[in-house]
């Protein structure tokens, strides 16, 4: 092979790793928003097609003339682990409210390519008075408006909802603002993810509303455990009954799933057909290969598994990272967690409120009573998310992966930034 030809191979392999890396870091890619790797997909859209069904069991759809890329991405096992958040001021998760006007409003945007948001709020208000068992939906209480104005910019930020005169924050505080919108309703259908139409789900549980299993109050998951698992189920994997050949691509599928989607896999949260797997000679030739093809370095230690993105492509959220007053807790809290072993959120509260007095201009958000507990509960929520801390028996307790990051007790704001350097596990 030509000198020329091993570069055109190269430059091919290296395009197919940074648009995968890109659709792992935002499944719903759009021209609008970034022409250039939209571009970089829709001419690799073949293999990349073809990777994320062997590899992951996922499928990529583009839309060359509508403008977009969706990878539908799946979780073998239903969590809540990648909340939708608000796209306003601290973008805290959804509540099952909002989740529920989300549903609404995307359900009532099917039937016009172009509404204003009083039209809009009105269907909202008409479909959820027929709903079995939705709460009715009232836009004269300034909380719901910001419910449903959160609803609407989610929407508007994956694409889905266009403001083409108006904007939508001024619903917020005036009831008659004038906002017209713009639908995409193909692009409204492409972001449920569920396998199975929640439609059929209803049929199966006799006629009843999804709602109907759902834990009730604040902060509650939309659906309960039944019905998620009957939105997320997958035929090719033969459900109860597999065959050898359903069963091991059910394996290979979850745990390249878990690698890409989690920032650390520890062996010990492996099912025993995901560890087996991992340590037969296929299962790792292919996680190496998926790995490379994909543009990671692949770290396999005693404990675990974790990918690594020389470019920080793929990931969503970072940490270190001091772009948050929670992520600097985080990192300052790690040395308590590796050097003192498992402690009790009280040992946490008292280090969080430790922090607060030392530095008396820094996290002026958590600056009043109670803070030393909520920065402490934010903090502990990033290290979990991360794969670094854990909760067991009443205690908190550092997972292996913390033991790459050493901190120095700096904090932003006082001269320097917060620091860490990485070590051996």
């Amino acid at each position: 092979m030509s000198s020329l030809a091993n570069q055109l191979v190269r430059a091919e392999k290296e395009e197919i790793a940074r648009a995968i890396r890109t659709l792992l870091g935002r499944p719903l890619v759009s021209r609008h928003d970034d022409p250039a790797a939209f571009d970089l997909i829709r001419k690799r859209r073949q293999p990349l097609i073809q990777w994320f069904d062997y590899f992951c069991g996922w499928r990529l759809i583009v839309e060359p003339r509508q403008g977009y890329a969706r990878l539908v991405k799946v979780k073998t096992e239903p969590g809540a682990t990648r909340p939708a958040r608000r796209r306003r001021t601290t973008r805290a998760p959804f509540d099952r409210r909002r989740y529920t006007l989300l549903c609404l409003c995307a359900a009532e945007l099917l039937t016009s390519p172009v509404t204003t948001i009083g039209m809009l709020a009105q269907r909202v208000v008409q479909a959820a008075a027929v709903e079995e068992g939705v709460p009715a939906f009232d836009p004269v209480r300034s909380e719901e408006r910001a419910a449903f104005v959160d609803a609407l910019k989610l929407l508007e930020h994956y694409g889905a909802l266009t403001a083409m005169d108006g904007a939508t924050d001024a619903y917020l505080d005036d009831e008659d603002a004038k906002v017209l919108y713009r639908v995409d309703t193909t692009r409204v259908i492409r972001l449920l993810a569920a396998p199975v139409p929640p439609s059929r789900v209803a049929a199966e549980l006799g006629g009843h509303p999804v709602a109907d299993a759902a834990p009730m109050g604040e902060g509650a998951d939309m659906v309960g455990p039944p019905v998620l698992a009957e939105l997320t189920f997958e035929a090719r994997y033969g459900g109860d009954e597999p065959t050898t050949t359903q069963r091991n691509l059910r394996t290979r599928h979850s745990l390249i799933r878990r690698l890409l989607d989690e920032p650390v896999v520890h062996r010990d949260e492996l099912t025993p057909d995901q560890a087996a797997y991992a340590d037969s000679l296929t299962g790792r030739r292919l996680l190496r290969r998926a790995a490379g093809e994909a543009g990671f370095v692949l770290e396999e230690r005693a404990e675990g598994f974790l990918l690594i993105d020389p470019d920080g492509i793929a990931t969503d959220t970072r940490f270190p990272d001091d772009g948050s007053h929670a992520k600097v807790a985080a990192l300052l809290m790690l040395d308590l967690l590796v050097t003192s072993g498992p402690v009790t959120d009280a040992r946490l509260d008292a280090e969080a409120a430790g922090l607060l007095r030392r530095f008396p201009q820094w996290a002026k958000a958590y600056q009043s009573d109670g803070g030393g507990p909520r920065l402490a509960a934010d903090a502990l929520e990033v290290l979990t998310s991360f794969g670094l801390a854990r909760r067991a028996g009443g205690r908190i307790a550092a997972l292996p992966a913390a033991a790459r990051y050493r901190n120095r007790p700096q904090l932003p704001g006082l001269g320097t930034r917060a620091s860490h350097v990485q070590e051996e596990v």
